[in-house]
């Protein structure tokens, strides 16, 4: 029941007639809202608010698809069904480009398939880290949109 303006002193004698406590619940308004309740409940309940709101977090992992340059069509199309999953489950995924002896001299290769790989999930992804290389391998990472 809404009392209006009343003294603090006032509101705290009140609560203890009714057995209960006077809690502050916007604190940041003039004149301060306050209700008289039982702080255990009050507590109580925000603490399940809060695990409430964590249970339903989705935690984003990154999953990682390793490819080489040389790559065939139907394991292309494996790793991009897996891809394509991933996204699905809203995970973001980081793809590995690995060169191995003397494909190093044939990086345009590599680079070909970065792009195709780009260009087959534009519009379920987007790139959030270009590929860039570490040593002998070109990474990239894709985000789902």
């Amino acid at each position: 029941m809404n009392r209006g303006k009343v003294e603090t002193i006032v509101a705290i004698k009140m609560a203890m007639e009714a057995g209960m406590d006077l809690v502050e619940i916007s604190p940041n308004v003039s004149p301060p809202v306050c209700k008289i309740m039982d702080y255990g409940k009050f507590k109580y309940s925000a603490q399940k608010k809060a695990a409430e709101a964590r249970k339903k977090q989705k935690i984003v992992e990154i999953k990682e698809i390793k490819l080489r340059p040389m790559i065939d069509d139907h394991d292309y199309d494996v790793k991009m069904k897996a891809m394509q999953r991933f996204f699905e489950e809203g995970d973001k995924v980081k793809i590995t480009l690995r060169y191995r002896g003397r494909e190093m001299a044939h990086q345009d290769i590599g680079t070909k398939l970065l792009d195709k790989v780009k260009a087959d999930v534009a519009e379920i992804a987007k790139v959030e880290q270009d590929a860039r290389f570490e040593g002998r391998q070109v990474v990239m990472v894709l985000a789902p949109r």
